[in-house]
């Protein structure tokens, strides 16, 4: 593989994953891997508007509404040719839109304000194998709350648990065919922190991403992104302590979609919509994001 096919692919790879960039759990990371020092600095702003909750039996309850807004800033750098590292830190601000919410008269949500907080430190690695027309890439990320912040209530700005998610990730080029198509798909399997006694919410994520190069600068990308808790507690009994990011049984699709526009060689330009499509004991809502992605390189 070229120096310059490989950096294409990875901007790519890039463009593709910027629906999830700001979510901790997001399906999969990068399948590709920038050459050998050479990385990127990705500044990102994302708003999350939490319309109601779905409850167990698909019911959508106009309850617990609250926004979301994250600012997210991640290095990524190739290490070799194949191995890469990456760290990141959002810092999230959360405000409850109601209605009023009598388990937590003091809590974040009963002044209907916005809270603001560093979240949790992301670090990861991926190897990657394959060539200029496919590619898999196992992957270890550790999360890391970055303080004791509050984690009861709507108007929180993350779920406070330690986190180790395991995946792999792949991806297919159409070569003859679509040359300027791809296709990427990803799981995740995350280990999370016990956030009671006796319940560790582990889940699945699982993402498929369909792209196409309209122009030498212009790609666009749709998909899904799924996701399933395999322990958790339903809606009605979650919220019973107010913990429901922490402890609900959580399954749901989204739908995700964008563009990424390349600015010279130097940098990217980015949006994404992601709708909530489907889901069980989970939020209803959309989410929209923003942001640019700076290249860089240390000579060797």
């Amino acid at each position: 593989m070229t120096l310059q096919a490989l950096a294409f692919a990875y901007r790519v790879s890039l463009a593709a994953i910027i629906p999830v960039l700001l979510v901790p759990a997001s399906a999969a990371g990068q399948t590709l891997t920038p050459p050998a020092g050479v990385g990127s600095v990705t500044f990102a702003w994302q708003w999350i508007d939490n319309t109601g909750h779905i409850q167990s039996n698909g019911k959508l309850v106009p309850l617990g509404k609250s926004v979301t807004t994250s600012v997210l800033t991640e290095v990524d750098y190739g290490v070799t040719e194949r191995l890469a590292a990456t760290v990141a830190v959002p810092f999230v601000f959360a405000r409850y839109k109601g209605p009023n919410h009598p388990r937590l008269a003091d809590g974040p949500d009963d002044c209907f304000c916005w809270h603001q907080s560093f979240q949790d430190f992301s670090i990861a690695g991926r190897y990657r194998l394959g060539d200029n027309f496919w590619g898999l890439t196992p992957q270890v990320r550790v999360i890391i709350p970055s303080h004791d912040y509050p984690y009861q209530g709507e108007a929180v700005v993350g779920p406070n648990l330690n986190q180790v998610l395991l995946g792999i990730s792949g991806f297919w080029r159409f070569a003859a065919a679509l040359p300027k198509a791809t296709i990427q798909a990803g799981y995740t399997f995350a280990l999370v922190e016990k956030a009671g006694e006796d319940l560790r919410a582990n889940r699945s994520n699982l993402s498929m991403s369909f792209g196409y190069a309209l122009t030498r600068s212009l790609y666009v990308h749709g998909g899904a992104l799924l996701q399933k808790t395999h322990n958790g507690l339903p809606l009605s009994e979650a919220f019973l302590d107010a913990q429901g990011d922490r402890l609900l049984k959580m399954r749901y699709w989204h739908l995700t979609g964008g563009l990424s526009y390349s600015v010279g060689d130097s940098a990217d330009l980015f949006f994404a919509v992601e709708p909530y499509v489907w889901g069980r004991d989970a939020h209803d809502g959309i989410a929209y994001t923003f942001g640019s992605t700076w290249y860089f390189s240390f000579s060797r």
